[in-house]
């Protein structure tokens, strides 16, 4: 028995030596975190995306004769109309929103109020007014609540839902992290995102098409110069980095050749027209790292934004827009340009970004339209230095797309901003081509980071562009031909 005795107390002695040490390690010594401290503060709450809403349908597949004859075989009843002792005065026109019944089996459920109607066939209430509960085919409910969220606002692209229950679990925690003095301010509760959001979007950017071209471009059919001139001012512009005029003065010491910077931008304008699809339609053989930034540009002197999304294996560039905002459309079609050849996404996929909520979203109305074969997660490298585990382990990735950015930047500003958008499409789809396609690059050995058969039997650089024309030529005949099928 004392020996019994004494190796409980032993045992309670290193309980409570573990206790100790946990506490000790839990204080004071740091552990690696997965995510950084700050991002759960409440000032970062807006930055975050809320999960989907629930949505209740009222429509149903079956109508009042399939409920009458499930009845009679089910039950052996057989419903009848309603006997009425006086004139019906409910309106003829009024039917039952759940199964369309007509008003011969309605009948008022309140007596002498006249303000609910009952359906004898499914036994719905219902108003006889147009604005009752199913004047909606689908009603949005809050996933922690389910409250019926509140229309609050309309933006130019989509429409605030907001659950606006007191009593909701998520806006009870969050307010919880909210430190009591700064509610005491004014406005203190609106300086965070507290209640449950949804972003319902008016636009269907998985139904825009990503084959549209740039506007106003000049034909091929030359009447002065020939396409050697056409490469000649596609190789000075896109591969050299030269800016229009000095493209037309490089042409005149060179070459001899007398053209207006203008006639230079036609020419560029109808190569990216036949360019483009080439290069958005090439199956690049993507890995299962996917890195996305977004940078701006001005278009007469107004930012623009420049959205890329490149493969971290290849370091091919699978996905690009340039939009005149930084929503969520552009993200989701540079998106859809990257997934273009994916009928579902590989195994311990990673999409990587910054802590922008726009990626967040766009993920999120991914798995809203495909399911779980396009269902991914943004790991979000936030800030410049390695403060979390993530920025760790994930940090050389988003360096990659950082010096992508720089390295079109060094491009761009020989141009000081474009005239129009058009021009900046123009521009962005010769660079794409010119980097995936014709660029030698140091990590491969300086070579092209995709090697196109027809490409290697060109023996200088204005060949290899008047060959990119003749693909893109084809893969225009080949849309066509798909679109006629």
């Amino acid at each position: 028995m004392d020996i019994i005795l004494y190796l409980l107390q032993f045992i309670q002695y290193q309980h409570k030596q573990i206790c100790w040490l946990i506490n000790l390690i839990c204080r004071y010594i740091p552990l690696k975190q997965w995510a950084f401290d700050d991002s759960h503060s409440p000032k970062y709450q807006k930055f975050k995306i809320d999960e989907l809403p629930k949505v209740i349908s009222y429509q149903q597949d079956w109508n009042w004769k399939d409920l009458i004859s499930y009845y009679q075989q089910r039950y052996h009843k057989t419903i009848r109309p309603v006997f009425r002792r006086v004139e019906c005065d409910i309106p003829k026109h009024c039917t039952c929103p759940a199964c369309d019944v007509p008003v011969d089996y309605l009948m008022w459920n309140d007596g002498r109020k006249k303000s609910q109607v009952l359906c004898k066939v499914c036994q719905t209430l219902f108003s006889p007014t147009k604005d009752n509960r199913f004047s909606k085919n689908t009603v949005l409910r809050c996933p922690h609540c389910n409250h019926s969220l509140v229309h609050k606002k309309d933006r130019k692209h989509f429409i605030i839902h907001k659950c606006v229950n007191p009593k909701c679990p998520y806006y009870l925690h969050n307010l919880k992290k909210v430190d009591k003095k700064h509610l005491d301010e004014d406005y203190g509760k609106n300086k965070y995102k507290l209640h449950y959001i949804y972003r319902e979007f008016t636009i269907d950017f998985f139904k825009l098409d990503l084959n549209s071209l740039t506007k106003n471009a000049s034909s091929l059919k030359f009447t002065k110069f020939d396409s050697n001139t056409m490469s000649l001012c596609l190789t000075l512009h896109v591969n050299l980095g030269l800016s229009l005029r000095k493209t037309k003065q490089a042409l005149k010491d060179l070459y001899n050749i007398d053209i207006s910077h203008q006639s230079s931008a036609n020419y560029c304008k109808s190569a990216a027209m036949c360019i483009k699809p080439f290069v958005d339609n090439y199956d690049y053989g993507t890995g299962k790292v996917f890195t996305a930034d977004e940078t701006y540009i001005k278009i007469r002197g107004v930012k623009a934004y420049i959205w890329f999304i490149m493969d971290a294996a290849k370091r091919s560039i699978i996905g690009y827009q340039v939009s005149d905002n930084r929503g969520v459309g552009p993200c989701i079609l540079a998106m859809r340009m990257a997934f273009r050849h994916l009928k579902k996404l590989p195994e311990n996929f990673h999409f990587i970004a910054d802590g922008y909520s726009a990626y967040p979203l766009a993920a999120q109305q991914f798995f809203r339209e495909f399911g779980d074969k396009f269902k991914f997660d943004i790991t979000q490298v936030i800030g410049l230095t390695n403060d979390d585990e993530v920025s760790r382990v994930f940090r050389p990735y988003k360096q990659m797309i950082e010096r992508l950015n720089r390295t079109y930047k060094v491009s761009y500003r020989p141009t000081n901003g474009f005239d129009n958008i058009d021009g900046a499409n123009y521009d962005l789809a010769l660079w794409v081509a010119y980097y995936n396609f014709l660029r030698p690059h140091k990590h491969a050995g300086c070579k092209v980071l995709n090697k196109v058969e027809m490409l290697e039997g060109a023996e200088n650089m204005p060949g290899k562009w008047q060959l990119l024309i003749f693909l893109g030529q084809q893969t225009i005949l080949n849309l066509q031909n798909q679109a006629s099928a």
